[in-house]
């Protein structure tokens, strides 16, 4: 699928990597709709870069926990463009605890926002891609927790993994209109709000770590969304972008 005049929706891609995602996309002619969650994310700076590409922009704030607010998303996006050629479900809730302090309702929200929500959107998408002459590519954005274990990560871990299993099942269930893709990123921005030594321990960390001895950039996953979106004969293959971390 070229990825020119598409009507691509990525959600949470207000910042960090959904946001290099929109921009690739964005420089490369697609349109592009996305969600936001909480109100001090820069939407609005997002908007506009977007735009300065000369393609059209849909933004609309959603919690992906609320499946209403998901359906909104979708239908406004299909309202906005009058198609929907490619969803991104980059929207993620990263939470760490130890098995034993994990509260019912951290569970569920693990599951539902890296599971349930990119699997009823994909839902809600496929339902518009399927009347479509050139059908529709999905992109799922799981991450290396899916094939390891780490410490006090079991909620997400399995939302990953089932995001994985997710991944597999649609790709056979929606061909051959629909291919169904993920992206397994390793690090590739450090986080948010740490002090510098903090940074610099994870920094050390991550690159120690991994065969290519460095981390990776959010572009490179960006980059690896646009192969996955052109590459026609590609569904239900779980790319890894992790400079080799996985092999250590």
């Amino acid at each position: 699928m070229e990825i020119a005049g598409r009507a691509i929706l990525i959600t949470g891609a207000a910042r960090r990597v959904g946001r290099v995602i929109a921009l690739e996309l964005a420089r490369r002619g697609a349109h592009i709709a996305f969600s936001w969650h909480f109100e001090d994310e820069p939407h609005a700076q997002t908007r506009a870069e977007i735009e300065a590409h000369g393609v059209q922009c849909f933004a609309q704030r959603c919690d992906v926990n609320d499946l209403s607010q998901l359906r909104a998303l979708v239908d406004g996006t299909i309202a906005h463009f009058g198609r929907l050629d490619v969803l991104i479900n980059n929207a993620s809730v990263w939470l760490n605890k130890p098995a034993l302090e994990i509260t019912e309702s951290e569970w569920n929200l693990a599951l539902n926002v890296n599971a349930r929500a990119p699997f009823f959107a994909a839902q809600f998408a496929a339902r518009q891609m399927l009347g479509q002459p050139d059908g529709g590519v999905i992109l799922n954005i799981a991450d290396l927790s899916a094939f390891q274990v780490w410490q006090e990560n079991a909620h997400h871990a399995a939302s990953k993994a089932a995001l994985v299993s997710i991944t597999k099942s649609l790709a056979l269930e929606l061909a051959p209109k629909i291919r169904v893709n993920a992206i397994a990123p390793g690090t590739v921005l450090l986080p948010d709000g740490l002090d510098e030594a903090s940074l610099a321990k994870k920094r050390a960390w991550a690159e120690a770590n991994s065969a290519l001895k460095r981390i990776g950039t959010p572009q490179d996953v960006a980059k690896l969304a646009a192969f996955l979106i052109e590459a026609d004969f590609t569904t239900g293959a779980i790319y890894l972008v992790d400079g080799g971390r996985s092999l250590i």
